[in-house]
């Protein structure tokens, strides 16, 4: 029976000592600034100017913007990140969110696929107050070296600014500066 119980330990110590030496890559905490531009879908209703006062006017068509997160990557699929974002939709449309977002990644590695879901939360006082916006970014990582990727993907987007919901559609292109070397192919030695 005693020899049993040692046969059991050991086999035991040896599953929950032993290390896993085929896992799933991680970036550690990663920093990615990147740019978007993007194409307002949403046909806005013209209201005639029959005032002699300013009145504001619905977005234009284009917006442009930047934004840094700054974030880590806790599981091979998800990351969480949060930062700063600037968009530029028109003049005095001159927009600062606080942003969070989570982030999917598929097949993490030399070129992974991922899904971002933003939300963003309007820091500055500009001519509309209280807004936000919410959407997802669809895009795939390439590796640059041991410590440095980068990034394109598709934007969508829907914006609450005042009375007016523009919905855009557009690009992204950015870096992702990471603190584990070995997330790519670049950093196996």
């Amino acid at each position: 029976m005693k020899n049993i119980f040692l046969l059991i330990s050991f086999c035991s110590s040896l599953l929950f000592f032993s290390q896993e030496t085929a896992s799933k890559p991680v970036m550690g905490f990663y920093f990615n600034p990147s740019a978007h531009v993007g194409f307002n879908l949403a046909r806005e209703k013209e209201v005639p100017n029959t005032t002699q006062y300013i009145e504001s006017q619905p977005p234009r068509k284009l917006t442009y913007g930047v934004t840094a997160i700054g974030g880590y990557h806790f599981f091979p699929n998800f990351a969480l990140g949060t930062g700063l974002r600037y968009s530029f939709i028109e003049d005095n449309y001159h927009l600062v969110y606080f942003v969070i977002q989570p982030k999917i990644i598929f097949s993490p590695g030399d070129r992974p696929f991922f899904i971002e879901l933003n939300y963003g939360k309007q820091l500055n006082n500009a001519v509309v107050s209280d807004s936000e916006f919410w959407g997802a970014r669809l895009g795939i990582q390439v590796s640059y070296s041991k410590r440095l990727s980068q990034e394109g993907g598709v934007v969508l987007e829907g914006h609450k600014l005042g009375g007016v919901n523009p919905f855009f559609i557009g690009l992204s292109y950015g870096i992702t500066i990471f603190s584990n070397k070995n997330y790519t192919g670049y950093g196996e030695d």
